[in-house]
């Protein structure tokens, strides 16, 4: 079987100011390229979206920050599964629409690194799935440390991107992830 394509939580409201600066602009673009791809292949493909349980949140529903960003958006017939946590696997159906489909690669990219792409990696990884995360299709927001340290978006991506590395699935591009599945 084919590897399935996860997008987790790809939202237009993770561009809004409440989340501060982010790294990686291209993270989108790279997604909707892996997307093309497992379109064209008629691969797998479940989309990830997240539904914060936050008012103030742009992700809280029914808010404009909840749909898809244009690049990923699903079409008919594509899995959503929404989600109030950062597993994509916690309250959904993920992990048995994975196994009925007898899945056991995935690959996965989405928003944001640190929260909801490292915790759905982590978790494939846990659960006995292959999983390739795509570092490129990721991004993350800058953070303030418990010391007030400030770390860049692009310090807290390397960071969660070396702690999944370390465990629980390969890291590769975009173009490596094409090239490996086409």
């Amino acid at each position: 079987m084919a590897p399935a394509l996860i997008l987790v939580d790809i939202q237009q409201g993770l561009d809004d100011p409440w989340y501060g600066v982010r790294n990686n602009p291209d993270a989108e673009r790279n997604a909707g390229r892996l997307l093309t791809l497992w379109r064209e292949h008629g691969w797998p493909v479940v989309h990830i979206q997240h539904l914060s349980t936050n008012p103030e949140s742009p992700l809280y529903p029914g808010k404009p920050g909840v749909p898809h960003k244009p690049e990923v958006t699903p079409l008919p017939g594509e899995p959503v599964m929404t989600k109030h946590v950062n597993s994509g696997f916690i309250g959904t159906n993920l992990e048995q629409w994975l196994r009925d489909h007898q899945i056991e690669d995935v690959v996965i990219a989405g928003l944001t690194t640190n929260h909801c792409v490292e915790t759905t990696t982590r978790m494939a990884g846990n659960l006995g799935f292959n999983a390739t995360l795509a570092h490129d299709a990721c991004a993350a927001h800058d953070l303030a440390g418990l010391d007030g340290t400030h770390y860049t978006g692009e310090q807290v991506h390397a960071m969660s991107l070396a702690n999944i590395a370390s465990e629980f699935a390969e890291v590769r591009s975009t173009a490596e992830i094409a090239k490996q599945f086409s």
